[in-house]
C-alpha cells in the first residue's frame, strides 16, 4: 500500500526520500520492525483483554510436571501473530505481486479455520473443536487454490539460461563456445537438494503418457501441493505444545526461507550460487520479514512461563505459510530438512498410533515406542523441564536452517 503511494509521490512530485520505498530491503526492515512492534504492544493488550473474558486454555490432567499450572492461560494469541503478519505485509509489500497476494490468502483463510477451532473449544467449552475432516478440507482447498495459481497464472515463471547455436572465437582461439539468452519458462520445476544437476520437472512423472504429456503436469503438481500444505500445517499444529517452541521454531524457519528467497529472486545471486532464479519472488522478503517479527514478538508473551497460547488460529496459519513459501520458491524438497522439528513431532505420533493399534490387533494389547507423543511430551515424561526441551529443540532446528543454506553450495 505504502510502496504504491510513495511511489507515484516520487514519480509526480519527486518527493525527498519517497524513492527508499522502492528499495526491497528498506520495506523488508520496516515490515520487521513493525511487526515486532505490533506483536509486543498491542499483544500485551489482547492478553489483558483475554483474561477479562475468561478465554482460558482447558487443560487435560496428562500426568506432565507443570501442565496444570497452564489451567486457564489465555489462548487465541495466535490473533496477535497473523495482525503482526498482515498489517506490516499490507502496508510494506506491493500488492500487485500474485505471491504476496498468495501468501495473504494463505494467512487469512488457515488462520480463520484455526479461529473457528479455537472459538469452538473456547466458547462452546467442546474440547474436541472443529472435526479433523473440517481441518483437511480446509486445507485441501487451500492447496488446490496454491497449485492452480502456480500452474495457470502466467506471471508465475522461471527465468532460466537457453543455449543458443555454437560460435567459434577468433580472437583467442578459444574453439566453440556456446552463447546463452535468458528466457522466462511457465514450468513447474522445484530443487533437488545435494544434486549437481539439481531441477527435477514433476511432468516427468507422467511421461509415459507418452507426447504431449507435459499439459497434464497438474494432475501430479497439484496432489503434491495439497500433501505438503496439509503434512507441514499438522507438523507446526502438533509442534505447538511447549510454551515457545512451535514459535521460536517458526522463526528459525521463516529466517531461512527469506535467505532463499532472497537468493532465488536476485540474478545476481542466482546465477552465482547456480540456482534457479524466479522472478518477482524477491518482494517474498516483505513477507516473511513480518512473519518472523510476527513469531519473535509473539514470543515475548509466550516463552515460559507462558502468558498467552497461539492456539489453532496461529499454529495451522504458520505451518501453511511456511509450507506455501516453500512451495512458491521451488524449494519444497527441502522441507524434510528444514521442517525437520515438525516432521520429528509429526512421525512420533503416527509411530505411536501406528504401533499401539498393530500390537493390540496382535497381541489383544497395544504397546508403545515414546512415553508420550508429540515427541516434546517423551522428554518430559523422561523429567527433562520443558524450557531444556524447548530450548535444545531451537539448537537442533537451527543447525537444521544452517545446513538448509548449505545445500545451496553442497551438491
Amino acid at each position: 500500500m505504502l510502496y504504491h503511494l510513495f511511489k507515484y509521490l516520487h514519480d509526480a512530485y519527486s518527493l525527498p526520500g519517497s524513492g527508499l520505498f522502492q528499495y526491497l530491503s528498506f520495506r523488508a526492515a520496516l515490515a520487521l520492525i513493525t511487526s515486532l512492534l505490533i506483536g509486543m504492544v498491542f499483544g500485551g493488550r489482547w492478553i489483558r483483554y483475554l483474561n477479562r473474558k475468561q478465554v482460558g486454555e482447558t487443560v487435560r490432567d496428562l500426568g506432565l510436571e507443570g501442565q496444570m499450572e497452564k489451567q486457564g492461560t489465555p489462548t487465541m494469541g495466535g490473533l496477535i501473530i497473523l495482525s503482526s503478519i498482515l498489517i506490516p505485509s499490507l502496508l510494506f509489500a506491493r500488492l500487485d505481486n500474485v505471491y504476496i497476494l498468495l501468501m495473504l490468502f494463505t494467512t487469512v483463510w488457515l488462520g480463520g479455520i484455526g479461529f473457528i477451532d479455537d472459538y469452538i473449544k473456547v466458547f462452546k467449552k467442546d474440547k474436541a473443536g472443529l472435526r479433523g475432516k473440517y481441518k483437511i478440507v480446509g486445507q485441501i482447498i487451500l492447496g488446490l487454490v496454491v497449485g492452480l495459481v502456480m500452474y495457470f497464472n502466467k506471471n508465475v515463471v522461471i527465468r532460466e539460461k537457453v543455449a543458443q547455436p555454437v560460435v567459434y572465437s577468433v580472437m583467442n582461439n578459444a574453439g566453440p563456445s556456446a552463447k546463452y539468452v535468458m528466457k522466462d519458462s511457465h514450468t513447474v520445476k522445484t530443487t533437488i537438494p545435494f544434486l549437481k544437476n539439481n531441477e527435477f520437472d514433476y511432468s516427468v512423472l507422467l511421461s509415459w503418457l507418452g507426447k504431449g504429456y507435459k499439459k497434464w503436469a497438474f494432475l501430479v503438481f497439484i496432489p503434491i501441493v495439497i500433501l505438503i500444505i496439509t503434512g507441514v500445517s499438522n507438523g507446526a499444529n502438533l509442534t505447538d505444545g511447549m510454551d515457545g517452541l512451535a514459535a521460536g521454531t517458526s522463526a528459525v524457519i521463516g529466517a531461512t526461507l527469506g535467505i532463499l528467497a532472497w537468493v532465488s529472486g536476485n540474478i545476481i545471486f542466482a546465477d552465482y550460487l547456480n540456482i534457479m532464479y524466479l522472478p518477482n519472488v524477491g518482494e517474498l522478503s516483505v513477507f516473511v520479514s513480518a512473519f518472523v517479527g510476527a513469531t519473535v514478538g509473539f514470543m515475548w508473551f509466550n516463552t515460559y512461563p507462558a502468558q498467552v497460547f497461539m492456539g489453532d488460529t496461529g499454529s495451522l496459519a504458520i505451518g501453511g505459510i511456511i509450507a506455501v513459501f516453500a512451495i512458491i520458491i521451488r524449494k519444497e524438497l527441502l522441507i524434510p530438512l528444514l521442517c525437520g522439528i515438525f516432521l520429528a513431532e509429526s512421525l512420533s505420533v503416527m509411530m505411536q498410533v501406528g504401533y499401539f493399534k498393530y500390537t493390540k490387533r496382535k497381541t489383544g494389547t497395544g504397546k508403545r515406542i515414546f512415553l508420550m507423543a508429540p515427541l516434546h511430551h517423551h522428554y518430559q515424561k523422561k523429567g527433562y523441564s520443558e524450557p531444556k526441551i524447548v530450548v535444545r529443540f531451537l539448537i537442533v532446528g537451527i543447525a537444521l536452517a544452517v545446513l538448509t543454506v548449505i545445500t545451496l553450495k553442497v551438491r
